[in-house]
């Protein structure tokens, strides 16, 4: 079977567990797609050291480093082309893609929600914010959910989704160490669908 193989982006902000997953999952052979560049508004960022581990191109991109916003998203494409990337991953990346960035890459942007979307999505609802929505509104079950990136926030086509069942006793932090278990599962299985041709 024919399959693609991507030149991947990460976009990460903090330590970037699932680059981490998905870097994995490359240097196992479930992936083929290659890691090829880590943009990072946080230079303290955890992914850069994975990213330096493993001779990955990094750079700081941030409102320090480029306070002028048509800069900043010119200076990010500058790097995409530069690498030609053609699969950019958002893993924990807490600032919302310019439509120009996305059209770059003619809208290979994925991301991952820590919910079953449509449920527990929209502006505001990232990390932990969306593990107490759940709790409180008594859920049952929640998941993971990876999806195409467009201008609205969780709004694009869903790829795959895992759930995971709520017990009595969880708290948002256990709620979240569960999630967070499925979605370094299902990241690189999305990405998988993609270099199949199954999606």
């Amino acid at each position: 079977m024919n399959r693609k193989s991507f030149k991947i982006a990460f976009f990460a902000s903090h330590g970037g567990s699932n680059m981490h997953a998905i870097i994995d999952a490359c240097k196992s052979g479930f992936l083929q797609s290659k890691p090829s560049l880590l943009i990072s508004n946080n230079s303290k960022s955890g992914a850069i050291q994975r990213a330096i581990n493993e001779n990955i191109p990094y750079f700081h991109i941030s409102s320090f480093s480029h306070p002028d916003e048509k800069i900043r998203n010119n200076q990010i494409i500058q790097y995409l082309k530069e690498y030609n990337i053609d699969l950019i991953i958002l893993a924990g990346y807490m600032k919302k893609l310019d439509s120009e960035i996305i059209d770059f890459v003619n809208g290979m942007v994925l991301n991952i929600h820590p919910a079953l979307l449509p449920k527990f999505g929209g502006e505001n609802m990232y990390g932990m914010n969306v593990h107490k929505a759940v709790i409180e509104a008594k859920e049952k079950i929640s998941g993971a959910t990876v999806h195409f990136v467009n201008s609205y926030y969780d709004k694009g086509k869903i790829i795959l989704q895992r759930e995971v069942e709520i017990s009595p006793n969880d708290s948002p932090e256990s709620l979240a160490e569960k999630v967070l278990k499925i979605e370094h599962i299902i990241y690189p299985e999305a990405i998988k669908l993609l270099e199949l041709n199954s999606f």
